[in-house]
């Protein structure tokens, strides 16, 4: 570096100094760039007091210690490690003190750190702004006595301006980087809540922290409420450490975060009693609890290799983020429970359906005298609706058809109770209101809340072509005979629902060609999208239409004319189709 031309003052006059001054004021004002500001500041200091070393030092008041922040000719690997303390080397006195310190020959001086064998003289300047110390400038030579008291006191006045440039470009730095950290945070917790499984949303939090601050470590642990203990769902750990599954809350920095509700910073873990031991390399940490609603539901916990690396601003940061992550881990593990069980239901109903045809007539059976189709639609993967065929040697049958209270795996296990006891009861030819009366008798003894089943009860006499029909409640069947169509209405209390019912019976003598139609609710009940019934109207339209068809064409032309008047309207209800006609 170029030497000064003059021994004595820097400046030939008074002007040229003022004129340096109102240099250092210009340059110190026009950026707020801290890389920038310190750049310009050490090519106009150093042109003016030349140095073989030259450094800026920055005090960090979490350390209590300044770190060097800017340089000229000092190694990198020391600007990157030395840490001064308060106090120490020339420099450390500087700041202390916070008077500028002067030695014309260091190697009289016991406090000098020995940065060059070379260096001779050293000057440090201290910065400080509103009672606060910014920092130190520190200039080194190779001459003994290189730097004067001018200088001192010129450094003085310069170190006064540059104390409050680098004062406000740290506090624009701080205010940018939590405003960048804010829409960060922002933009990351809008993420979280569209991600629905536990694993996948920890590893989207873990990429997405280290942005904003670095990490070695990095675990989420899920508090298991019965055990008292924390248990590691995700982590992203250095190789070699010691495995921890789970912490229970009394022990360990994460347990004192969830324990005490608060946010943990350990600044230097072999300080700290709390700290246990995963890794030797692991040296500084932060805890924050994740709360939900006032409860604990976790902590996130964060570890560096870096002594005293995570500041207030890292742990304040984490809190910001905690609640989102809480919130979204809750979505998250509600999803996985609803999804299991959901998986778990439809593996009881695909069980359950499998059971379910086992108990209902597979085909229709070949009674005498009569053609049989059988159309069932369930409005979920089990129904509620039942059918059953009796068929006796002498010519006669007996048809059940009904429709059991309610809907799903309920519906279907009541509906599967009455069709075990009609199996019992209808082992032998019995008039409709005699079946009917000893079903509702059987099922009000063993009475199910708010259960009960609409049935009409047919009775087929296959040598007189009588059909007789008791009804517990249920649809009346419809009769087609030709373009004409007939009701026979039978009325009666749904079985299950009180005791000691007496049913009515009627009888209608049928021709050859009679079609007999019976439905389930979910064909009159079936609804548009403008809210309108099917009705029992359209029901008959349709089987007029449709009468001389063979029966399972029947069956077909009726949910088609459903389909046709619905449209895509969703339905809730079972649609079940029961067609006889007389050969």
């Amino acid at each position: 570096m170029t030497q000064p031309k003059r021994k004595g003052s820097r400046f030939r006059d008074r002007a040229e100094l003022l004129d340096y001054l109102l240099e250092v004021a210009t340059i110190t004002a026009e950026t707020l760039d801290l890389d920038r500001l310190l750049a310009n500041v050490t090519r106009v200091i150093t042109r003016v007091i030349p140095a073989q070393l030259f450094a800026i030092l920055l005090h960090s008041e979490r350390q209590q210690a300044l770190r060097i922040r800017y340089s000229i000719g000092h190694r990198q690997e020391l600007v990157e490690r030395l840490l001064i303390p308060l106090g120490e080397g020339v420099t450390g006195q500087a700041a202390a003190r916070r008077e500028p310190v002067l030695v014309k020959d260091v190697r009289k001086d016991k406090a000098y750190l020995n940065a060059m064998d070379a260096v001779r003289c050293e000057m440090a300047v201290p910065m400080v702004v509103r009672d606060k110390l910014v920092g130190v400038i520190d200039f080194q030579s190779t001459e003994v006595g290189a730097y004067t008291v001018d200088d001192m006191a010129l450094m003085r006045l310069i170190a006064l301006r540059v104390a409050s440039a680098i004062d406000n470009a740290r506090l624009y730095r701080r205010v940018d980087s939590q405003h960048r950290t804010l829409r960060t945070l922002t933009k990351t917790a809008q993420g979280f809540s569209s991600i629905l499984d536990v694993d996948e949303l920890l590893g989207t939090v873990a990429e997405s922290v280290r942005p904003l601050m670095d990490y070695d470590s990095f675990i989420i642990w899920l508090l298991d409420e019965q055990k008292q203990v924390l248990q590691k769902r995700f982590a992203i750990a250095l190789e070699g450490g010691r495995e921890l599954d789970e912490i229970p809350l009394s022990i360990g920095v994460t347990g004192s975060a969830a324990r005490l509700r608060r946010p943990m910073r350990v600044e230097d873990t072999m300080a700290d009693p709390r700290y246990i031991a995963s890794h030797p390399n692991l040296r500084s940490e932060v805890a924050v609890p994740l709360m939900l609603r006032d409860r604990v539901i976790g902590v996130i916990d964060l570890e560096s290799s870096r002594l005293n690396y995570y500041s207030v601003d890292h742990m304040r940061t984490l809190a910001l983020l905690a609640p989102q992550v809480a919130s979204a881990i809750e979505n998250a593990r509600l999803y996985e429970e609803i999804a299991a069980r959901e998986h778990r239901m439809d593996q009881d109903l695909q069980a359950a359906r499998k059971l379910q045809s086992l108990l209902l007539p597979s085909e229709a059976p070949e009674i005498d005298g009569l053609e049989i189709a059988v159309g069932l639609r369930p409005a979920r993967d089990i129904t509620g609706d039942l059918f059953d065929f009796f068929d006796y040697d002498n010519g006669q049958a007996t048809i059940v058809f009904g429709d059991s209270s309610g809907k799903g795996p309920a519906a279907a296990l009541y509906a599967a109770l009455v069709g075990g006891l009609l199996r019992s009861l209808g082992r032998r030819p019995r008039r409709p209101a005699d079946l009917l009366h000893a079903l509702n008798n059987a099922l009000t003894e063993r009475r199910a809340e708010a259960q009960y089943v609409t049935l009409a009860a047919l009775f087929w006499d296959a040598p007189t072509r009588k059909l007789t029909i008791a009804n517990a409640g249920g649809l009346p069947p419809i009769i087609c005979r030709g373009d004409v169509l007939l009701d026979l209405t039978a009325e009666g209390v749904p079985v299950g629902l009180l005791q000691a019912r007496v049913y009515d019976e009627k009888t209608a003598d049928l021709q050859p060609g009679d079609l007999v139609v019976l439905t389930s609710d979910g064909i009159l009940d079936a609804m548009n999208d403008r809210g309108e019934e099917y009705g029992r109207a359209r029901l008959g339209a349709a089987i007029q239409a449709c009468c001389k068809l063979p029966v399972e064409e029947v069956v077909q032309a009726i949910y088609n004319a459903v389909e046709e008047f619905t449209g895509d309207a969703p339905q809730f209800d079972d649609q079940t189709v029961l067609i006889l006609r007389v050969s």
